[in-house]
């Protein structure tokens, strides 16, 4: 049922939803809360600020337990199911449904000898980063390290310090523990369920509500890594240096490089208040001495605004990109390019780069390919593995802002069209694409059905339908 706030606030039958949420709040230990309750706007806002969060029931869930009674409350009343921890990868608005929060959540144990990790839903990356680094690992963590591990995860997760190397994090997930739509616990790995463990690694919270996770972690403690930030007049050598180093690049390096027009406020670096810069991000998990003479080539260049590339702990990893950690309205889009010639590279110079007119605060290409081309051994979802590349656009603001860049991007990737796969990776579409025909573009075809199949299994009424949604198939 889709009751108003009002509604939800007078009904009185005990078999109506207003009457339930009591006894609900005695079953779970974190709080149940509506929009006229005191911690409700704390409870519902999400790191992006773009996408504001306004269910009539939040769950504050502090355990298994507690999720199980918040699904099964939600499927007694027909309401869809929303899911947050950090909210970064917010698309869609949970408005007339159920929110389940999970940041209180946050068990992690770290098996040394098995080089394996269990965490549960509410856990960020940087914790992980923490408590692996004591034993000499590392996880394969993003470029934001305040994300939440489990969406990043179930997404795919392409790490900009591993993934070339090891692959996608979805592809060394084990275990996951979740409570599905009928409100069961469940425990899918290659033994268990192995059909929705399959969909589960890819196919994101498409399935039910994801409480644990158990992965590998890799035998990385340092790299030599950080970001050259070079002034507008070089762009264009840096830029062909970039495309000569990638070609020939052991999976061991891993290279992006950003358009940032940054504004003039204090809290910025000195040097890129108020400016264009060109940001080439480095990851290198050999000698630094190594990594020094690979890039050697764009350090001659010329002066760079900053250099912070240097030998590192992996626990520090979050200084190569620089992701901004408070949160604030984003608007952002993602393409996958086959390839980058110097073609595609005047055309994202001459739309993007420093003459460029556009209202856009950062516009990345990451380097692909190395392990994140290969099939894992135990199969998932994670699709569209030939790119070589991903391109991704982002700036803060509010509607106004959102229309702006989103007319100004498109014309950067309509351009870019000849070099695009036509595919995307799912943790890269926004909520401006939040429609199936683009979800699709998420997956090969075949992967996309068998999707739709696992889904009408676990959770036929699509009650986990406040996402990028994968709607179940016709029976």
């Amino acid at each position: 049922m889709q009751s108003s706030d009002q509604e939800w606030n007078t009904m009185t039958d005990p078999k109506n939803p207003a009457v339930e949420l009591g006894a609900l709040a005695e079953q779970v230990r974190g709080p149940v809360l509506t929009p006229d309750d005191a911690g409700y706007a704390d409870e519902t806002t999400t790191w992006n600020l773009a996408v504001p969060q306004r269910p009539s029931v939040v769950v504050g869930a502090a355990g298994d337990l507690d999720v199980q009674a918040a699904v099964r409350f939600a499927a007694r009343h027909d309401l869809p199911v929303a899911v947050v921890a950090t909210g970064h990868g917010a698309v869609h608005h949970a408005d007339g449904g159920l929110l389940i929060n999970t940041r209180r959540m946050r068990g992690i144990t770290i098996d040394a000898a098995r080089r394996a990790a269990r965490v549960e839903a509410g856990v960020e990356w940087q914790e992980v980063l923490d408590a692996a680094a004591a034993h000499g690992l590392a996880p394969l963590a993003g470029s934001s390290p305040n994300v939440g591990v489990v969406g990043y995860t179930l997404g795919g997760g392409l790490s900009p310090a591993l993934g070339r190397t090891y692959g996608f994090a979805a592809d060394h997930v084990t275990a996951i523990e979740l409570v599905t739509a009928d409100g069961v616990l469940r425990r899918a790995d290659a033994d268990h369920e192995p059909e929705l463990f399959w969909a589960l690694r890819g196919g994101k919270g498409n399935f039910g509500v994801v409480t644990a996770l158990e992965f590998d972690l890799m035998p990385v403690s340092r790299l030599y890594g950080g970001g050259l930030y070079f002034s507008a007049e070089h762009v264009e050598p840096v830029l062909a240096e970039y495309r000569r180093l990638v070609a020939d690049a052991p999976d061991e390096l891993t290279l992006s490089f950003a358009f940032l027009r940054l504004p003039p406020l204090p809290f910025l670096p000195e040097p890129l208040q108020g400016r264009f810069s060109l940001h080439v991000r480095v990851a290198y998990l050999g000698t630094a001495e190594e990594g020094e003479r690979l890039i050697a080539g764009l350090r001659a260049i010329g002066p760079r605004l900053l250099d912070t590339v240097a030998e590192m702990p992996f626990t520090a990893i979050a200084g190569i990109h620089a992701d901004p950690v408070d949160p604030l309205p984003v608007h952002e889009r993602g393409v996958q390019l086959r390839d980058l010639p110097a073609e595609a590279v005047a055309v994202l110079v001459a739309l993007a780069g420093p003459q460029a007119d556009l209202p856009v605060l950062m516009v990345e290409v990451r380097q692909l390919g190395g392990a994140l081309g290969v099939d894992p051994k135990v199969p998932n979802a994670v699709g569209h593995r030939e790119a070589r590349f991903n391109l991704f656009a982002a700036t803060p603001g509010g509607p106004p802002e959102a229309e702006l860049f989103h007319t100004a991007i498109g014309r950067v990737t309509a351009a870019l069209a000849p070099w695009a796969t036509g595919g995307a990776l799912l943790n890269f579409l926004t909520a401006s694409d939040d429609t199936p025909q683009l979800v699709a573009t998420a997956f090969e075809p075949a992967t996309y059905e068998r999707l739709r199949i696992v889904k009408r299994a676990y959770d036929p009424a699509n009650m986990f339908r406040l996402n990028h949604n994968i709607a179940p198939s016709e029976a």
